[in-house]
């Protein structure tokens, strides 16, 4: 019988398109989790997994997958003994993400689909590093949402739109079921 939820692994999965608000939702979790303590909290950001795990790979379908089984690889190995990974790629395909939440479930641990919804034109408006009008220019090949799909997860255990609410509040509607389901006290 698996031990109770506060000493079993997690991994929180965050997707949603670029501009979303899923890594600042995500460290802002981390930040909450931490704050509370009683838990090791590991934190997977794309970009820097990208930057390190998976330097050299690009944009294809191939190279996404592979990148995105790598940081489920680590997350899984986090959450093996216990640990909660937090983990925030865009991760546009569904299968891969499947793939990530049976790793995480093979290893014991429990898996936590978060989409965050926000929809592509109020990610297109935040457009904070111009990648969004770079893609409909033409000069960023395959990004996701404009020249390549995202595959909108039918499986999320929670989705968040933050178009209309703060940090704190989208933080919130993830931290909330992680203490209701006893894996935070």
């Amino acid at each position: 019988l698996p031990g109770p939820p506060h000493r079993r692994g997690l991994v929180v999965f965050f997707t949603g398109l670029s501009g979303s608000g899923k890594s600042t939702v995500a460290r802002g979790l981390r930040d909450a989790l931490l704050e509370r303590g009683g838990r090791t909290v590991t934190y997977l950001d794309g970009d820097v997994v990208r930057r390190l795990l998976s330097a050299g790979l690009t944009f294809s379908k191939q190279d996404r997958d592979l990148n995105i089984r790598r940081i489920g690889f680590v997350a899984a190995e986090a959450a093996r003994h216990g640990g909660l990974a937090i983990c925030a790629p865009i991760a546009p395909y569904a299968a891969t993400r499947e793939e990530v939440r049976e790793m995480v479930e093979a290893v014991g641990a429990d898996f936590l689909l978060v989409h965050v919804a926000t929809p592509l034109e109020e990610c297109e408006r935040r457009d904070r590093k111009g990648l969004y009008a770079k893609a409909r220019a033409g000069l960023i090949p395959e990004f996701t949402g404009i020249s390549d799909p995202y595959e909108e997860p039918d499986d999320a255990d929670l989705v968040v739109d933050t178009t209309s609410i703060s940090v704190d509040q989208a933080v919130r509607q993830v931290l909330d079921p992680l203490i209701r389901g006893g894996w935070v006290r």
